[in-house]
């Protein structure tokens, strides 16, 4: 899973189909995400001291992460992302659409790196 947490994600698939929203939790074990104003639900609280008021709270909750892509950041449409070595032998990901890096994964490794 190319998604890391503050990205900027669509979701494709589902009820809440083309909005875009911040990534906020992952969670890499379930393979779901939580994404900002994206499958709200209400939740019935009861009064309690934290909570004086009651009744009904709205809260995100997650979607799988296979119905979401991730938003380039230069070309602004959500396309699907690669891994690509550069040449100092880091890996990044990259737009499948556009070719531009989109951040990096991992750091420097020696057997990666580009002989000159």
């Amino acid at each position: 899973m190319w998604i890391r947490t503050n990205d900027l994600v669509e979701v494709i698939a589902g009820e809440d189909r083309g909005q875009r929203g911040k990534v906020l939790r992952i969670d890499r074990k379930s393979g779901r995400l939580v994404v900002e104003g994206v499958n709200r639900v209400y939740k019935h609280v009861r009064r309690t001291q934290r909570n004086p008021q009651g009744g009904r709270l709205s809260k995100e909750m997650p979607i799988d992460a296979s119905n979401v892509l991730l938003v380039c950041e230069k070309c602004g449409k959500a396309a699907r992302m690669g891994a690509r070595y550069l040449d100092d032998g880091s890996k990044e990901r990259y737009c499948k659409n556009c070719g531009a890096g989109n951040g990096q994964i991992a750091p420097p490794r020696a057997r990666y790196a580009k002989k000159a």
